[in-house]
């Protein structure tokens, strides 16, 4: 039986490095060496707080299902050619003595084969980090069909930066971004770049009326006030996890717009991603803005990921450089 350092929220808002126990590999598992990790603001800040008090996410829990490590060991049924190779994992439930919401935030992880991701032909693999956030936004395009449309994506955080790159990538006309912290507009690729907090919205959208709005914002004020740019039979996705929604429905009503809620990205969609990394056409390293040890206070780290708009993704580094 091995055991591993991990990051365990012991309580809400509470944050350790523990000593945790790894199941025994099965014949079809891997385990992976973690060389990075990384810090959701979205569903794994809930988490942290203890507003998502479903079953997997009862305290102690290991977070974190954005990982990626080199392969140490294989199964029995598994291809030794595998080892050494760089995998983006999606978390795991591979421990017994601790609750593994996420799992991912662990010094080794053991997972089964068929979960992982290779990261072959990606020149730096710290970018596999990106693949769940790239899936997500490559969801939000599949959901819109976004070819030949005019696009208004609101937020420029991590998922709203890759939105914009895939979406003009993917055959959009015009894609124009809403953001209200200049640093963070600073990354966007967007046609058309509006901060609400130093320029008029409608003045900046004058003349444009769009097929598609892309919340990744999950601020009611902000979704009512794009609903205003779309055009007739427009269609609005939810690129998030909302605990509430409460919005003007005259818009909604007036125009008989669309609402689609963006739960997970279709299988396949890391692979799709990955390749899109590979060949050049999402540019992943542009939302990696921070980095932490994870030997050095671990709090600090994660009090940044989730309250710095400047950090769009923190990275935590495993391995001392």
């Amino acid at each position: 039986m091995k055991h591993a350092k991990a990051i365990v929220f012991t309580g809400v808002r509470q944050i350790e490095v523990k000593k945790v126990t790894l199941k025994s590999m099965s014949s079809t598992d891997v385990l992976v060496e973690t060389y990075w990790s990384s810090i959701s603001t979205g569903t794994e800040k809930m988490a942290f707080n203890g507003l998502i008090p479903s079953p997997p996410f009862i305290f102690p829990f290991i977070p974190g299902y954005e990982t990626v490590g080199k392969i140490t060991k294989v199964g029995d049924h598994v291809n030794d050619s595998l080892l050494g190779k760089y995998a983006y994992i999606a978390g795991s439930f591979g421990y017994t003595d601790v609750n593994a919401a996420f799992g991912g935030a662990s010094e080794y992880v053991v997972c089964p084969v068929e979960s992982i991701t290779i990261l072959d032909g990606i020149a730096d693999p710290q970018c596999g980090i990106a693949l769940p956030l790239g899936a997500t936004a490559l969801h939000f395009m599949d959901l819109a069909e976004i070819k030949d449309k005019k696009v208004l994506v609101l937020g420029q955080g991590a998922v709203g930066i890759l939105a914009v790159q895939l979406a003009k990538y993917m055959g959009a006309k015009l894609v124009a971004a809403t953001e209200p912290y200049q640093n963070r507009l600073n990354y966007s690729e967007a046609d058309l770049c509006i901060n609400p907090n130093v320029q008029d919205v409608s003045a900046s959208l004058a003349g444009h009326e769009f097929d598609i709005m892309i919340d990744s914002t999950g601020v009611m004020s902000a979704i009512e006030t794009g609903l205003r740019f779309l055009k007739f039979h427009g269609k609005v996705i939810f690129g998030g996890y909302y605990q509430r929604m409460n919005i003007d429905y005259s818009q909604a009503f007036d125009k008989e717009l669309s609402f689609m809620a963006a739960k997970q990205w279709a299988k396949g969609d890391l692979l799709r991603v990955r390749e899109l990394i590979r060949n050049g056409n999402l540019h992943a390293e542009k939302i990696f803005t921070h980095s932490h040890a994870v030997d050095q206070n671990l709090e600090e780290a994660y009090q940044q990921a989730f309250n710095d708009p400047d950090c769009l993704k923190m990275i935590l580094n495993w391995k001392k450089t």
